[in-house]
């Protein structure tokens, strides 16, 4: 079977790899650089932490993978609360992840703070944490996940644009190329790739910001804030923090990262911690969205198939949802045991949904 892959994230490249290991014949185009796009730009947090048995058991193979291919770093991922209702929902979290064979722990604000010393505990009402989870360098994926492409036959363009003739034809400025069927994994680009081709997907797209400080010591873990939304994660000695999410157009938009986000990111994580490192460099990137939360995965016309909509959580997800849609493409029996099909069927919406791109922060996904 010969099959096109649009898109050279980590994604794309998860999928080109797995099909290329069945037996497909495959050829990935990407428009700029391997992961030049929301890949590169991801904040790397990777956890199991996840309430709902779908959830759980796509998260659970997804930090499998990456294990076995040795690109994470273990480190406690721990998410906190500030108000009595957010805690409420952190103790029900947390007994439903346990119900699900997760390793997650309710701490106290006084375990939480004997555990980690430079965490400010003093305002937190409840926490847990996910002691499985751990950390990813995007560059590092990338090259582990091409080089296992390349291994497996994929042959790889980079800096070729590609569009759609029809759903089963890929257009470069070399020509036409048919295939017996073509995944298009380009992130935002996605939805309009395949409205050449009269498709149209659920899907909006926001921007997403981070900043990287000056090295600390302090051996933190990652962390979410569930009240003051937003997160970081340790990288070496210096520390991710990240959020500054507001809805944007995806062909104007600057990957600057806003002043006001990189103070007002800044300060929260000063308050929350007993350190106060300086910004090192501060970035942004597109992220994109559907009505639900869920991703858009699987086909959505003849011989044509996508991969969208990850809420941020693209990175996360691949090992376990690039591998769940090349068995979908090959019609191959699947790895995954948990009846995921339905939840990410791209085909569940008309297309022309109204929604805000943000959605619900403690949603799943």
């Amino acid at each position: 079977m010969r099959v096109a892959v649009v898109g050279g994230g980590c994604v794309g490249l998860t999928v080109a790899g797995d099909l290329a290991d069945r037996g497909a014949a495959v050829a990935l185009y990407e428009r700029d650089e391997l992961g030049s796009g929301a890949t590169g730009r991801a904040a790397g947090i990777c956890y199991d932490a996840f309430a709902g048995s779908v959830d759980a058991a796509v998260a659970a193979r997804a930090l499998d993978r990456y294990r076995e291919w040795d690109l994470l770093t273990p480190c406690p991922y721990v998410w906190a609360a500030r108000e009595d209702g957010d805690a409420t929902a952190i103790r029900q979290q947390v007994r439903e992840m346990q119900a699900h064979g997760r390793d997650v722990t309710e701490l106290s604000p006084e375990a939480l703070a004997e555990r980690y010393p430079h965490l400010d505990t003093s305002t937190v009402t409840a926490a847990g944490v996910a002691n499985a989870a751990g950390t990813l360098d995007p560059d590092a994926v990338v090259t582990e996940l091409a080089a296992r492409a390349r291994s497996a036959g994929v042959t790889i363009l980079t800096e070729t644009p590609a569009t759609l003739a029809d759903p089963k034809t890929v257009e470069t400025s070399d020509g036409r190329e048919r295939f017996d069927a073509v995944v298009v994994a380009g992130g935002s680009a996605a939805k309009p790739l395949v409205a050449d081709v009269g498709v149209s997907l659920a899907l909006k797209t926001y921007r997403a910001q981070a900043l990287v400080t000056t090295p600390v010591d302090a051996g933190l873990p990652s962390f979410y804030d569930a009240t003051e939304e937003f997160y970081w994660r340790p990288k070496g000695e210096r520390i991710i923090v990240g959020n500054g999410a507001h809805a944007a157009d995806p062909d104007d938009w600057t990957a600057d990262a806003d002043p006001e986000f990189v103070e007002s990111a800044l300060a929260k994580f000063d308050e929350a911690t007993t350190l106060s490192p300086a910004v090192a460099r501060s970035w942004a990137g597109l992220c994109t969205a559907t009505p639900d939360r869920d991703p858009l995965v699987g086909h959505v016309a003849d011989g044509l198939y996508v991969a969208a909509g990850w809420q941020g959580h693209g990175l996360m997800r691949a090992p376990a949802l690039g591998e769940f849609l090349a068995e979908r493409v090959l019609d191959a029996d699947p790895t995954l045991s948990v009846p995921l099909g339905p939840r990410v069927d791209p085909t569940r919406f008309d297309g022309d949904e109204s929604f805000d791109p943000l959605g619900d922060p403690t949603a799943d996904w």
